[in-house]
């Protein structure tokens, strides 16, 4: 389910528990929301509402920071595969066809961690070591040391650049566990239940209470976007890896 579609439900869900707050308090004797009994409703509503800003609090520093960290790491694969560009141009005509390779690399490799083939099923490309830019960089001859140095930089960075694909891809889709943010749902529908209990109904009231559900609920989609960073509206673009290569010019 996409982010969207949760925090939609989570709207839906903590303003039909708002109305059911209303419509119990027209029901229920003033003995149960007076007194001792109102007291006991607000120390509840309080700890639950501590609970749920320290859990909110947490969730989106978890996966703010997740979120960078795999931004960071989608730069540094740029930078690598720019790098690698750079080390076998400078080899010589030798790894002209390493070069190609890289290129038509590219593609396969942002299709694989972004997942925009529109399958179901994501299965990583078995691996084709005899296919591989790494394994073309062994075969090279260096035959002075500044090509050698270059060849041993250019196997790392393909190393490298192997093991961060790897990492994204098997990332998870969504790194929020469900039965988490169930709980953290049903915490602000109790909450919101019972700020409709406390106090008769009216306009005023009407609109605090949806102006408050709807900053929960955007609250919730911003930690679940957070929590998907190759899908939904805040995903890391592809553009930097997908035009960090310049075509190779054709001959003649």
């Amino acid at each position: 389910m996409s982010a969207f579609a949760v925090a939609a439900t989570a709207f839906v869900l903590i303003s039909g528990s708002a109305l059911a707050g209303m419509f119990l308090r027209s029901r229920l004797p003033d003995t149960h929301l007076s007194g001792d009994s109102k007291d006991v409703i607000r120390l509840a509503t309080a700890l639950i509402a501590t609970m749920s800003a320290v859990v909110l609090a947490l969730l989106f520093a978890s996966t703010r920071a997740s979120y960078e960290q795999t931004s960071a790491t989608v730069s540094r694969l740029t930078a690598d595969i720019i790098e690698l560009e750079v080390v076998l141009q400078e080899y010589g005509p030798e790894a002209a066809p390493l070069r190609r390779l890289l290129r038509d690399n590219i593609g396969p490799m942002i299709k694989s961690i972004w997942r925009d083939s529109g399958d179901t099923l994501h299965v990583i490309q078995p691996y084709s070591p005899q296919g591989s830019v790494a394994f073309g960089i062994r075969k090279l001859v260096p035959g002075t040391e500044v090509q050698r140095s270059l060849q041993a930089r250019g196997l790392q960075l393909a190393t490298d650049m192997a093991q961060t694909r790897l990492v994204l891809f098997t990332q998870p889709a969504d790194s929020i566990s469900t039965p988490f943010m169930t709980a953290l749902v049903l915490w602000l529908a109790f909450i919101f239940a019972s700020f409709s209990v406390s106090a008769p109904p009216n306009h005023t009231i009407v609109a605090v209470l949806l102006i408050c559900i709807l900053s929960a609920s955007s609250a919730i989609f911003l930690i679940l976007e957070l929590g998907q960073p190759f899908d939904g509206l805040m995903q890391i673009p592809s553009a930097g890896l997908r035009g960090a290569l310049a075509p190779l010019p054709t001959a003649g």
